[in-house]
């Protein structure tokens, strides 16, 4: 997929992700010469292109077309990797949990 290509680019690794309607989680390993801000947004700038030239099909990109929202949340993880990795995995579940709760009066 084109997030793992743009994370080659920059030396990191996605360890786990998950793409949601309105959101998306990745774990991703960087390396220290990079700045988290620089990677996220080369990422979210890359894919937004591509996701507008090969999903949206258009034939160029038109400025002020936005994919991604302007911020993200970044965490720092240690010896809870495994507990990120299965709280990424578990979120479509998670959230069609709590979708089902707002449905009820």
């Amino acid at each position: 997929m084109v997030f793992h290509e743009l994370a080659r680019r920059k030396e990191c690794v996605i360890g786990e992700g998950h793409i949601l309607r309105g959101h998306v989680h990745m774990l991703i390993s960087i390396p220290p010469k990079y700045s988290v801000a620089h990677v996220v947004g080369t990422i979210k700038g890359k894919s937004s292109i591509w996701i507008a030239q090969n999903i949206e099909r258009k034939v160029k990109n038109f400025t002020g077309a936005k994919f991604w929202a302007r911020g993200y949340f970044v965490s720092t993880v240690g010896r809870d990797e495994e507990l990120i990795r299965l709280y990424i995995r578990n979120q479509e579940l998670h959230d069609k949990q709590l979708d089902q709760l707002t449905l009820i009066p």
